[in-house]
């Protein structure tokens, strides 16, 4: 049984070297076997990473567009699939980082709004400050109440890890784990405030049956 898997390993070796090489002479079809032999499994990697359906399908299409990018860097007595796996796993990775750190960016910056002071000589920027704060006193009040405890703390009020431990009777590793849990759901509900709202499409009146 063992030696039979090797051996289909090995055909399954040898037909994605020959589709690495057709793809490489610039071979669409040769392209579109691959994506198709190697969707699920990109795929799956994908939705490890965000648990969302339709962002996975988006991080699909990129790592697919980034190993097309990368095929002329592929060493030939390589396994195509462990590799290409290598390629979605660090870009899942970047992406999740790049996505947490523009997360952390926003949540600092509206906070900032917050505890800045009102502009006097400029009214439309205290306008904008004043909005900005309501907005971001609008989502602390969504946050579950050990969530916005933590933000408030850290955040607005300037308290230190261990300072925060102390009051709230916790290990400085629930503290941090809090923290960033509130964050990342601030920021969630921040950038849903700030996306316009979509028009509702009108509703189609049903029939009755005549009977």
């Amino acid at each position: 049984m063992i030696g039979f898997l090797a051996v289909v390993s090995q055909g399954a070796a040898r037909a994605d070297a020959e589709l690495i090489e057709r793809c490489l002479g610039k071979d669409n079809a040769a392209w579109e076997l691959v994506v198709a032999r190697y969707r699920r499994k990109v795929f799956h990697i994908a939705y490890k990473f965000t648990g969302k359906h339709d962002e996975a399908e988006d991080l699909q299409q990129e790592i697919f567009l980034k190993v097309f990018r990368a095929l002329e860097k592929f060493h030939r007595d390589a396994d195509f699939s462990t590799w290409l796996s290598s390629v979605a796993r660090n870009y899942c990775i970047d992406h999740y980082r790049a996505s947490k750190r523009e997360k952390e960016v926003l949540v600092e910056d509206a906070l900032a709004y917050d505890l800045a002071p009102a502009s006097s000589g400029n009214p439309y920027r205290a306008l904008e400050a004043k909005d900005r704060s309501g907005l971001v006193r609008r989502g602390l009040d969504q946050l579950p109440g050990k969530l916005r405890e933590a933000v408030i703390l850290r955040d607005l009020q300037g308290l230190s890890y261990q300072e925060m431990a102390s009051r709230l009777a916790l290990p400085e590793g629930t503290v941090k784990s809090r923290i960033n849990r509130g964050r990342e759901e601030l920021a969630r509900l921040l950038l849903r405030a700030q996306q316009p709202a979509r028009p509702k499409a009108p509703r189609v009146a049903r029939r009755r049956e005549v009977r």
